[in-house]
This record gives structure tokens, C-alpha cells and sequence, in this order.
């Protein structure tokens, strides 16, 4: 099954789901100014996940105290994966496959964390305000449609933190950003690629997976910000994962298929993107991922920003360190591209 046809039938479902919207929420609907993204991220599956509407699922793991084995310890990288759509963790001969494989790999074998701060496009809080999940265990969000019924039921295993989760929350205060605990399972942005990346029978992460929320609006300095205030986890053997797209436009896709190339957008703002990351010192890294999104391609490869908005957070969390492009592939209205900001320390941890 591609991933184009798997997200054309997500996309007209969630077309009709999104006209009896208004019905649900006042709020959804309010993004208009792209209705599939309002279908993939926040509005639905935030409000439904509230009226207990979402098929969950859990399952108990050894639990470990992050705090007692959080020294110092040598620095993590900070990585940006392009997580595409939910058929990702079974779409085993598309080359991001193999892939996230090999970063997954990278990160058990070598990173070697212990515990793993995410941010998703597909979580957004307030326009001023952030939401760091605190439950150790809690079912999954399946917010997609269209999808085969085995979609609904698939697992990942993972346990939380309530104790990083606070110091989570606690560093973001210290830091001026307005941040609340909540009960949240873990949503595809997040459950999709892991479950390529650190397959539970054949890679398992087996640390504390503690999702954070982007915040609910389109500005990059203020998502730098974020990520800068975290930025000191990673002293203490926290890894920094924030799970989006390169380039994610859906409006394109049916225009996009069966084209031997990509969106001319597709292209240019990912090699836009990949100089932004790739500058050699924080501040101009900064000045021009913050431009990005006044480039004319913007809003062709991003309609809205959420799914560009994580790779944001991840150059705030890198610091001084430099990002590097790991891998890109431009697909249709889409790009793959996937990150590290840091290096990896030889032996691990």
C-alpha cells in the first residue's frame, strides 16, 4: 500500500468528517486556511481524544526512575525525523523505511539515551502556552481515517515519566514559557516512525518516552525558544527526537501522482531547509531557519507549519552544536528529509 494512496483516502474521509466538524466543536473549522491540515493535526483528535472518542491502548513496562540514573553524562544529539503517514510502519519498501531504521539503530546502539523527550506536528496547545504529557501509561491516538481497521488496534509499548515530566515543566517555567501537565497518549507522529525506527521486537528503545506539545501558532523564534529551553536534558542522557515533515503539502497530492518528479516546491525548500539547518553558527542558523518561513515556496511546501514548525525546536534544543542533513528524498508534495543536530560519542553513554 503507498503512502499516496493510503493519505488520498485519509484526505477525502476527512473531508466529509470535516463538514459535521462544527457539530463536534466550535473549534474545529476555524483553520481554514488549510482543511486537510485541520484533519491531521490538533482539532479533531485533541477534541475526540477529550470525548473519549479515540480507540487506546496500553501495555505495561518495566518502569524506571529517570531521575536516579540522570547524572552527567556525555551530550545527546538532537534529532528531526520526516515521519510521513501513519502506513509508514508497514510501507517496508519505501526507502524512509530503511532509513529510520538505521538512525533507530544509531540511537539504541550508539546514543544509547536514557529517556526521550518528543515533539509531534500532530500536538499542538495554545497560542502561548505548551502541554507536556505526565501519565506513565496511556492508550494511543489514532488520529487518522480511512484506514484499514487494523490501523486502529496496532501497539506500541512505551512508558512515561512523571518525573521527567516535571522537570520538563519546571525548566520550561524557568525559562518564561507558559507549560501545564496533562494526561496524553502518544499519536502517530509519534508511535508511526518509532515503530520503524525501534521496532519492539527487533530494536527496542525501553527507556521513558515523554511527549511535549509544539505551541498552537506559526512563530519559529518562539518554537526555537522551546527547544532551547530544554536544550540542558540533553547534559543529563535525555534525547531529543521532534517527529514532522520536510516538506508536507496535501492539497497536492492527487495533482502529484504519477509524476516522475516531485513538486518543483518539493525541492527547492528542501534545499532551503537544508542550508538553513546546515549554517555554521547558532545565531545565522537561526535567522535563517526563522526566515524559512517567509520564503515564497513556503506556503506551497507547508500550507500550515506545523509539521515544519518541530524541526524549529530541535535547532533551538542543538545549541551551538550543527545540524546535518542525515538523508532527503522529495516525493510527490512531500520531503523525507531527516536531521541530527550533534554527534554521536563513540561508546555511547
Amino acid at each position: 500500500m503507498s503512502f499516496t494512496r493510503s493519505v488520498l483516502s485519509l484526505v477525502f474521509l476527512g473531508a466529509a468528517l470535516a463538514l459535521i466538524a462544527p457539530v463536534l466543536s466550535p473549534h474545529i473549522g476555524q483553520e481554514t486556511d488549510n482543511l486537510y491540515s485541520n484533519i491531521f493535526t490538533r482539532p479533531l483528535s485533541r477534541i475526540a481524544f477529550k470525548l473519549g472518542l479515540l480507540t487506546s491502548t496500553t501495555r505495561s513496562q518495566s518502569t524506571q526512575t529517570f531521575l536516579a540514573n540522570s547524572g552527567k553524562m556525555t551530550r545527546t544529539p538532537v534529532y528531526f525525523l520526516s515521519h510521513g503517514g501513519p502506513n509508514l510502519f508497514e510501507d517496508y519498501s519505501h526507502p524512509a523505511y530503511a532509513k529510520l531504521q538505521t538512525i533507530g539503530r544509531e540511537i539504541t546502539q550508539q546514543v544509547k539515551p536514557k529517556a526521550v523527550v518528543v515533539f509531534s506536528a500532530h500536538w499542538q496547545a495554545d497560542r502561548d502556552a505548551v502541554e507536556v504529557n505526565t501519565a506513565t501509561s496511556q492508550g494511543l491516538i489514532y488520529d487518522y481515517y480511512g484506514f484499514p481497521a487494523h490501523y486502529y488496534s496496532v501497539q506500541y509499548p512505551n512508558t512515561g515519566s512523571p518525573e521527567l515530566a516535571e522537570k520538563i515543566l519546571g525548566r520550561l517555567q524557568g525559562a518564561g514559557i507558559k507549560a501545564e501537565g496533562v494526561r496524553r497518549g502518544l499519536d502517530h507522529g509519534v508511535f508511526a516512525p518509532f515503530l520503524v525506527a525501534f521496532d519492539p521486537e527487533k530494536n527496542p528503545l525501553n527507556v521513558p518516552v515523554v511527549q511535549v506539545s509544539l505551541f498552537d501558532s506559526d512563530d519559529a523564534a518562539q518554537h526555537v525558544a522551546l527547544g532551547r529551553a530544554l536544550a540542558s536534558l540533553r547534559d543529563e542522557g535525555v534525547l531529543i527526537i521532534c517527529s514532522g515533515m520536510a516538506v508536507h503539502n496535501l492539497r497536492d497530492l492527487w495533482s502529484s501522482m504519477g509524476k516522475p518528479k516531485a513538486q518543483p516546491y518539493a525541492y527547492s525548500f528542501d534545499d532551503a531547509l537544508k542550508e538553513a539547518v546546515e549554517q555554521g553558527d547558532a545565531d545565522g542558523r537561526e535567522k535563517a531557519m526563522v526566515a524559512l518561513l517567509k520564503r515564497s515556496d513556503a506556503r506551497r511546501a507547508h500550507p500550515s507549519f506545523e509539521h515544519l514548525l518541530p524541526v524549529h525546536i530541535a535547532a533551538g534544543a542543538a545549541g551551538d552544536d550543527k545540524g546535518k542533513q542525515l538523508w532527503t528524498l522529495p516525493e510527490g508534495s512531500m520531503s523525507w528529509a531527516q536531521f541530527r543536530f550533534g554527534e554521536v560519542a563513540a561508546g555511547g553513554q
